[in-house]
């Protein structure tokens, strides 16, 4: 089993930045690939980002590409997630998921290929 907790969460002003953690302990030995993902009131989680374990090659969505970085410190079996020029639209519940095997091309960007999940932290965004 992995267990992740996520951190960095809160509230900021448009154009404001963010850093999020996740800290993931647990059998991290398994892990290939660490993803973030949101979910807004009323939506489908969303793919962000996502980073391979090992090699450290990283991956984007187009709503968040040029604004953010993912990165992973692994001795710390950590990864971040940084946001800027945040948005209100950028409000969420943000989670970090931890996968053991992306099955196909492009499956990072399916929560369906994340066997583990945090609880998630809450970024708001002000006007």
């Amino acid at each position: 089993q992995v267990q992740l907790v996520e951190s960095g969460g809160g509230l900021v002003q448009r154009g404001g930045s963010l850093r999020l953690s996740c800290a993931a302990s647990g059998r991290t030995f398994s892990i290939t690939t660490m993803g973030w993902f949101r979910q807004a009131p009323g939506k489908e989680r969303e793919f962000l980002a996502a980073i391979s374990w090992s090699g450290g090659s990283t991956y984007y969505a187009d709503s968040v590409k040029g604004r953010s970085t993912i990165s992973r410190d692994n001795p710390k079996n950590t990864v971040y997630l940084e946001l800027n020029s945040l948005k209100p639209e950028d409000t969420a519940v943000y989670y970090c998921g931890a996968s053991r095997n992306i099955r196909y091309s492009a499956g990072y960007r399916s929560d369906a290929e994340y066997g583990y999940w945090g609880q998630g932290t809450q970024v708001t965004v002000s006007s």
